[in-house]
């Protein structure tokens, strides 16, 4: 599957904003299920510094700094993805118990180690009702001959199903744990709300972050702008199987239509754009993303 991806940031500032630093992270990955073959990242206005670096987790970053006044600042990031099929399932998983042995005796810490991805991290804590949401779930099939494949999944689908879609019910400042309370939010939400969950049962898992092709009602044309910026987990699952991607948002396994940009331990190391400036007043900003399939 061959897609055109293009995003646009814009900010606009009750008043003039200087002396600004932006790290962007919106450029989809080179991986083993999908090829970059052209991409372009431009800001509005023209930025004083530019550096780009892939950081710890391998996400490509733009720094940007702006030392003069602008009113307003847009970004453009464009590029061209290739898609693999996936391969055919195939659960090589190994039990819970097994995989915490693994996890024991691992001495990697290269960016894919699991051991990154089992404890506290910046956005998320252990959270009592999230785990005891996860053992209810889990508890009938955790035997010392389940995978832990079967358990993420399983898993996944439960929080779908417990969860409602709602865009306005949450801030990305929401924590896991105040969004599970309400049953409802975002992709972002429904992913925090997984991790911790999996962590829990001592299962690794990760944030990420990446565009998603939407589709539209049957016999209406494709809106252009209307995609988003999209969250969903890794996970796990041992030595031979390692890390499967799952989406609690739509209840699914991650595939063509899932095109990443990176990886980290929550939000807060995939953030698509962080930084400061100097202004004041309440700015506007608006984001439009077009996944556009190419025949």
């Amino acid at each position: 599957m061959l897609y055109d991806i293009r995003l646009t940031l814009t900010h606009t500032y009750a008043q003039p904003a200087g002396n600004s630093r932006h790290l962007l992270r919106l450029l989809p990955q080179t991986l083993a299920r999908q090829t970059v073959t052209v991409h372009q990242i431009t800001a509005m206005p023209l930025p004083d510094t530019r550096h780009d670096r892939f950081d710890f987790f391998g996400t490509a970053v733009t720094a940007l700094t702006h030392s003069d006044p602008h009113p307003d600042m847009s970004i453009t990031m464009t590029c061209r993805v290739a898609m693999a099929q996936p391969l055919p399932w195939n659960d090589r998983s190994v039990s819970l118990g097994n995989l915490q042995t693994q996890i024991r005796n691992c001495k990697d810490l290269s960016p894919a180690s699991p051991v990154h991805f089992l404890g506290p991290s910046y956005r998320l804590k252990p959270d009592s009702d999230i785990a005891a949401f996860a053992q209810s779930v889990t508890q009938n099939i955790t035997g010392p001959e389940t995978g832990v494949a079967q358990t993420i999944i399983r898993l996944g689908k439960a929080l779908h199903d417990e969860m409602r879609f709602d865009a306005k019910a949450t801030t990305v400042d929401t924590t896991a744990a105040q969004a599970f309370a309400q049953r409802s939010g975002v992709c972002q939400d429904f992913s925090h709300i997984m991790i911790v969950a999996l962590r829990s049962l001592g299962i690794p898992a990760g944030y990420v972050s990446g565009y998603l092709r939407t589709l539209p009602p049957p016999g209406q044309p494709r809106l252009v702008g209307v995609d988003a910026m999209h969250a969903w987990v890794k996970a796990w699952c041992g030595k031979e199987m390692g890390w499967i991607e799952y989406d609690p948002t739509n209840a699914t396994l991650a595939g063509t239509d899932h095109i990443t940009v990176g990886f980290g331990r929550d939000y807060a190391d995939v953030s698509p754009i962080l930084g400061h400036l100097r202004s004041s007043g309440a700015p506007i900003a608006e984001q439009t993303v077009d996944v556009a399939p190419i025949d």
